[in-house]
């Protein structure tokens, strides 16, 4: 904070990024690592928005491949055939939070059976060295013994078998907090819970030289002067533009993405499924995700907001279309946690034709001294902060090197091996502390050491010797492997101000489970509040807040049906 209060006009950061998104904390770590001075401010959490809200997949994109061949599009394919690339490095570069997951494709007719495994064979190629894994055909037997949930009759057809192939997964809010933690370790002044109120300008020519930013924690308001301005809000960008000029036509064209968690027996645990063709059209992903099952998505028009809620009815077409491929009861009680994102889809300003509504990204200097940034996906985010910190250097006359972030392994990821976990079951023990007082040991079990391992690389053994040492060793909610020491270490180590900041972001307990993140919360308030040192007003607070950011996740028990139609 002080860094960004310390700016002035004659000594100014080279950029200033707005939005700590996958693409704002993207762009701080490329430009930092390429020697400029560089800030980020985020008006509520790292991955608050859309970027916590994924399908956590790290995809080329297997339905632009098939846009690509049946409109002879180089275009798709060449989104395609960029995504891939990205794909394998962002897994490479962050190798404890990211992982291959085969997805399963199943086949009610032998057309199909042809069809899937030549275009996910073309997929394969597509990859050509950066494939993960090659795809291929299974029986039906085999499908059944690989996925026991799976049916054998679909819409009165049998099951001929399935076409396996490999994309990858992702813990999208952790690698996102990742990505701030580097950017700060590279030289970035980062900070969360900071709003931009206004846009600074030069009063000679108007160009925009900062921001004025309101600290949403203290309450306090300061200026920032940059050279640049990136604009990465996300959802927000247009917000970012009308500041700059309140007639600033339109970019994001928002669409809502719904996904719901179920409980683990509805997938096997390491194989996902995906449902290529529901009634409208739409792909339904079923993916093991931390222990449970993910599904989604759905894609219907929506209004921006801060926290957006899914409609009953989106709730109820993830599970109408997985009812089909299941030989279990797919029941509404089962919902565990459902949520609603908001994907930022990019109309360029600069295009003639507003229909051409895109999934690619728009980098653009539409007022001088704001670059902004839209558009794409998760797993091109290092290429679009690569093209936009290009951008900024080009408006802002900067000096600077050439990108560095191709290989730049993310915090946590130096030297992580999958069989760290076992240092972490052998060597630590969990001190936990008892209703009366006394501290007791209890093992480290392997549950907990992997999702340690997994969670925070090289650096778990950090949060294991809390749990240790200071008697944080127990869970924080029952059938979970999130323990009271990763509260403190998020305060200390991962700009960790607010409980939601902890049960939706550092762990991801909101997304997996709303009534366990509700039952977790006071004790995870009261951890925080040791370290932060909080009063009894601003404790409750916490909890007010945070009871109503899960009432947003609409699990079966606090369910409210819309009349909200797909559009």
């Amino acid at each position: 904070m002080s860094a960004l209060s310390g700016s002035t006009a004659e000594k100014p950061l080279d950029v200033l990024v707005i939005g700590g998104g996958a693409t704002g904390c993207g762009v701080a770590l490329d430009a930092a690592t390429r020697g400029l001075r560089v800030g980020v401010v985020e008006m509520e959490d790292f991955a608050s928005g859309t970027s916590s809200r994924s399908t956590k997949l790290i995809h080329g994109g297997v339905r632009y491949l098939e846009k690509a061949v049946f409109n002879v599009d180089y275009g798709q394919l060449k989104l395609v055939f960029h995504a891939l690339k990205e794909r394998k490095q962002l897994i490479d570069n962050a190798p404890h939070l990211c992982h291959s997951l085969p997805c399963m494709t199943p086949c009610f007719g032998w057309f199909e059976v042809v069809y899937y495994w030549a275009g996910l064979k073309l997929y394969d190629l597509v990859a050509g060295a950066r494939l993960l894994h090659l795809s291929r055909y299974y029986s039906a037997q085999q499908s059944i013994e690989l996925f026991p949930t799976l049916t054998r009759m679909g819409n009165d057809r049998s099951l001929k078998g399935t076409v396996v192939y490999y994309d990858g997964q992702m813990n999208d809010s952790r690698l996102n907090v990742g990505l701030a933690c580097t950017a700060a370790l590279a030289g970035a002044s980062v900070l969360n819970h900071a709003e931009v109120v206004s846009l600074l300008k030069d009063e000679a020519d108007g160009r925009i030289i900062g921001a004025r930013i309101h600290d949403n924690l203290s309450g306090e308001e300061f200026d920032t002067y940059a050279k640049v301005v990136v604009n990465a809000a996300g959802p927000f960008c247009d917000f970012v533009r009308k500041l700059a000029d309140k007639a600033a036509p339109p970019m994001i064209s928002p669409s809502s993405g719904v996904h719901i968690v179920l409980p683990d027996y509805y997938s096997p645990e390491g194989m996902g499924l995906i449902v290529p063709k529901t009634k409208d059209g739409r792909v339904v992903f079923m993916l093991p995700w931390l222990g449970r099952t993910l599904a989604g998505t759905t894609d219907s028009n929506t209004a921006i907001t801060m926290l957006p809620e899914p409609h009953e009815d989106e709730i109820q077409f993830i599970l109408d279309a997985l009812t089909d491929y299941l030989c279990i009861k797919v029941r509404r009680t089962d919902v565990l946690s459902a949520w609603s994102g908001i994907r930022p889809l990019a109309i360029d300003p600069r295009a003639k034709n507003t229909e051409s509504i895109s999934r690619d990204h728009v980098v653009c200097e539409d007022f001088p001294g704001l670059v902004t940034i839209t558009g794409g996906k998760w797993t091109t985010y290092r290429s679009m902060a690569e093209d936009a910190v290009d951008a900024a250097i080009k408006a802002g006359n900067l000096k600077a090197n050439e990108c560095m972030t191709h290989n730049l392994i993310l915090t946590g990821g130096h030297g992580w091996d999958p069989s760290n976990f076992t240092v972490i079951a052998q060597q630590y023990v969990r001190m936990k502390k008892t209703s009366d007082g006394r501290v007791v040991p209890g093992v480290m079990d392997t549950a907990v050491a992997k999702h340690l391992s997994q969670a925070y690389g090289t650096l778990a053994e950090r949060v294991a010797s809390i749990a240790q040492n200071e008697g944080l060793g127990k869970r924080l909610a029952h059938g979970y492997p999130f323990l009271e020491a990763e509260v403190a270490y998020c305060a200390r180590y991962e700009y960790c101000e607010a409980a939601t900041d902890f049960i939706a972001r550092r762990c991801r307990l909101a997304f997996l489970d709303t009534d366990a993140a509700s039952q977790a919360l006071p004790r995870v308030i009261e951890i925080l509040a040791a370290e932060h040192n909080w009063d009894k007003s601003r404790k409750n607070d916490e909890f007010k807040k945070a009871k109503e950011f899960l009432e947003t996740f609409k699990s079966s028990k606090n369910a409210q049906f819309h009349d909200g139609k797909h559009e």
